[in-house]
């Protein structure tokens, strides 16, 4: 076993900003693609692609994720929710 496993490793504070919806409903397309519903009646339902299904695996409840830069993600509800505030 190194070192570095035994040593807490440093700690570091989240501080970006994102665009985020939480996903009501997911329907999955014969292709691969899905259509995700918002939790948020304003948004209307859109298309996520085969590639950003297959690799993050989006689940209802858990949020759809658009950093600054553009990357597109996906992040779980208790982990979005306990690094983000709405602001």
């Amino acid at each position: 076993m190194s070192d570095c496993a035994e040593m807490e490793m440093p700690k570091y504070q989240c501080h970006k900003k994102v665009w985020a919806l939480k996903i009501k409903n997911l329907e999955s397309k014969e292709n691969g693609s899905a259509v995700l519903t918002p939790e948020e009646a304003m948004y209307g339902p859109f298309i996520l692609d085969k590639e950003y299904v297959n690799k993050h695996n989006p689940q209802v409840g858990g949020y759809y994720v658009v950093y600054e830069d553009h990357y597109v993600s996906y992040s779980p509800a208790e982990a979005f929710e306990a690094g983000y505030t709405k602001i």
